[in-house]
């Protein structure tokens, strides 16, 4: 670390965001480099304190001090050992069980930070809450890992189920049809894959590997839909209490890195390998938006662009991209003639709405626009679309 440089603090963030251990840091390091996650509200925020992500959480989505660093999930460890050496990790773990704490519900990118944290003699701080869930896999550390650990005894946070109206239930309708027996899920969180979850109560066979996943799955587990004879992979867990209850010690379920479950070539490996995802915006190109809102970040890459990679070299893979087709707050439409922002992915299978499924992948591009158009552009702004469509050559 050359002088005047600010050490790197990174930390786990999700819902394992360890608030109080932070608090410490803040109160004895006076500049500091914050990288986490998805980072939550409670996080230091005082002038000082950089904010650095490659996945924006509210905890940092309004910082005058972000420093976002555009990175595919599955590549994040790699900064960690070239362009963003970590100087300290700040954990929340499980209490230890037989010289070994847990990761718990946030295992990602941490093991790799805590090895490049090792490697250059930094610090390891672990704020230590027998509420964590002991998970099993790449999360489990041995205790001598850490140089500091102090208790802090209080719930995690939990995400409920969303409450699902009409258009999420068609959507997850038109999802959940092109799901067959026996394929692998990637889903996310939401209404939206909430909904395509519950429309797969009549399948058999189903296999889980995903960046994360919650009550939607367990839903399946106990309904009989997933493979008995093969364990739940993700990354990392949000959800209920009883969720976290079930993931306790639970041989069903593995965390492991994320340069497992968000490898491409491991993705493409899943039989019949289905990715789940929404965004902000699609246009007639086949674009996708799901990073930012005008010149705005509003969250990252995350894993959709690793999982639609696997996703679309799998064998029967496919990688589906589904949103509402108007945004009611913005009052806009999600389907637009060409993306003024960067884009966050191209070319999934298909996009869906609630007006139906437009296949992308093996059409030509007046074939795309003109699917994106009538099948799942809102019927309010197809005539404008079909305006635009020409003058951009596609119809």
């Amino acid at each position: 670390m050359g002088s005047g440089v600010p050490p790197r603090v990174v930390a786990s963030g999700n819902a394992a965001a360890p608030l109080q251990a932070l608090d410490v840091v803040d109160r004895v390091v006076e500049r500091y480099r914050l990288n986490m996650l998805n980072a939550p509200h409670g996080i230091p925020a005082r002038g000082g304190v950089i904010h650095e992500t490659s996945f924006v959480g509210p905890g940092m989505r309004r910082s005058a001090a972000l420093a976002y660093v555009p990175s595919r999930l599955s590549m994040v460890p790699a900064l960690w050992r070239t362009a963003l050496p970590p100087d300290l990790v700040v954990l929340q773990t499980s209490s230890p069980r037989h010289g070994k704490v847990s990761l718990g519900i946030e295992v990602n990118v941490l093991p790799a930070a805590l090895e490049q944290v090792r490697a250059r003699g930094g610090l390891v701080i672990a704020q230590v809450n027998p509420q964590m869930p002991y998970t099993l896999g790449d999360g489990e550390l041995d205790v001598d890992l850490v140089d500091l650990a102090f208790e802090v005894d209080q719930p995690l946070p939990t995400h409920a189920p969303a409450v699902l109206d009409d258009a999420a239930k068609v959507i997850g309708e038109h999802v959940s049809a092109l799901v067959p027996d026996g394929a692998t899920l990637q889903t996310g969180i939401g209404a939206v894959p909430d909904a395509a979850l519950a429309g797969l109560s009549e399948r058999r066979g189903l296999r889980i590997w995903s960046e994360m996943f919650s009550d939607g799955v367990l839903a399946l587990e106990r309904g009989g839909v997933l493979d008995r004879t093969v364990p739940l992979t993700a990354s990392f867990l949000l959800g209920s209490p009883e969720l976290y209850d079930w993931v306790t010690g639970n041989e069903r379920v593995r965390l492991r890195r994320t340069e497992v479950t968000n490898d491409p070539t491991a993705i493409a490996d899943q039989p019949g390998m289905t990715s789940i995802n929404t965004a902000l915006q699609v246009d007639l190109f086949g674009q996708v938006n799901a990073s930012r809102i005008g010149d705005r970040i509003h969250s990252g890459f995350g894993g959709a662009t690793d999982f639609l990679v696997g996703a679309l070299h799998a064998p029967g893979g496919q990688a589906l991209v589904a949103l509402r087709s108007w945004h009611p707050r913005a009052d806009v439409s999600a389907v637009v003639a060409l993306l003024d922002q960067p884009a966050t992915s191209f070319q999934p299978s298909a996009v869906i709405t609630e007006h139906g499924v437009a296949p992308v992948w093996g059409r030509h591009e007046r074939e795309q626009a003109q699917g994106l158009i009538e099948l799942a552009a809102h019927p309010r702004v197809r005539d404008e679309l079909r305006e635009e469509a020409h003058y951009l050559g596609l119809l």
